[in-house]
């Protein structure tokens, strides 16, 4: 038998029981892929990570995660930020009260992370890969049909397209927060529509200014990865911002604001940024730890 240290934490929140919750299991180096499913199954959360050893020069950490469906999920969002924290508050990463670089592998990326500590609250900022601008959907009716909304519920700038910034993901603007709360998404037809884009999942979302600041109010559909709502996610938050960005919704080097997960009563805000490129940012609660006895 063997111990592994393990501890669940709620990412993009500031209370417990709030934002997305994640499963961060450390030193599993030596289980083959099939345990890495099979424990992500246990834990049953939208995702769960795994704190490797680096494969790749200059990381300083591997991380692999899974959906409870047992699907290998990549990008920098709540899975990788989720791990980072967990690093911080256990003690492992050193003094933070000055932040510090590391660099973390995700998939075929090496990409770079700030983490730091304000008295007991952990804090990590993650830059995304860059920008990738690809298909738009096609199949507008029939969209609008799989996402349970209407056609003249999209907005007229900017349809909907995949972009990415890790994983691609399929964003859909409608006219009101409204609109996006009444989607009642039918898997059987959302899962074509994600095929025929080249999609992961869907990002629906609606935009407002207060004052000078764009927020966005958002729900993420994923059945693609057997993930059917997420209440944080931020590999599509890259993306969102991002798209706003090149069409020129938002000024450059503006901050955008992403609300998501109120609809399911795990209330999660995003916060991306493009001063250097496409960052994440984000804190956490750690609601449960232990060991994991195999």
């Amino acid at each position: 038998m063997s111990n592994l240290d393990f501890a669940v934490i709620d990412v993009f929140a500031d209370l417990p029981l709030h934002g997305n919750p994640l499963a961060v299991v450390m030193d599993a180096d030596r289980l083959a892929d099939d345990s890495l499913r099979a424990i992500a199954r246990e834990f049953n959360q939208a995702e769960t990570t795994f704190v490797l050893a680096p494969a790749a020069a200059g990381a300083d950490r591997r991380l692999r995660s899974f959906t409870a469906s047992g699907a290998e999920v990549f990008g920098a969002g709540h899975n990788a930020l989720g791990a980072w924290l967990w690093l911080a508050y256990a003690g492992i990463l050193g003094d933070l009260t000055v932040e510090r670089e590391f660099r973390q592998e995700v998939g075929p990326h090496v990409l770079p992370v700030r983490v730091r500590m304000d008295g007991k609250r952990a804090t990590a900022v993650m830059t995304q890969s860059a920008p990738e601008f690809l298909a738009h959907a096609q199949d507008l009716p029939g969209l609008a049909q799989a996402l349970g909304i209407l056609r003249e519920d999209f907005s007229d700038n900017p349809m909907p397209q995949v972009v990415s910034t890790g994983a691609p993901h399929l964003l859909v603007g409608v006219k009101t927060r409204a609109d996006v709360d009444k989607a009642r998404p039918d898997a059987d037809r959302l899962l074509p529509q994600l095929r025929a884009a080249e999609a992961e999942g869907c990002y629906l979302f609606s935009t407002q200014h207060r004052g000078d600041e764009l927020t966005a109010y958002a729900r993420f559909f994923n059945p693609t990865v057997g993930l059917w709502e997420d209440s944080a996610t931020g590999t599509a938050a890259g993306p969102l911002a991002a798209f706003l960005s090149v069409h020129e919704l938002v000024e450059q080097g503006q901050p955008i604001v992403i609300e998501q997960g109120r609809f399911m009563g795990r209330p999660s805000i995003l916060t991306i940024d493009f001063q250097n490129g496409v960052e994440l940012s984000g804190s956490g609660v750690i609601v449960m730890k232990g060991s994991l006895i195999l």
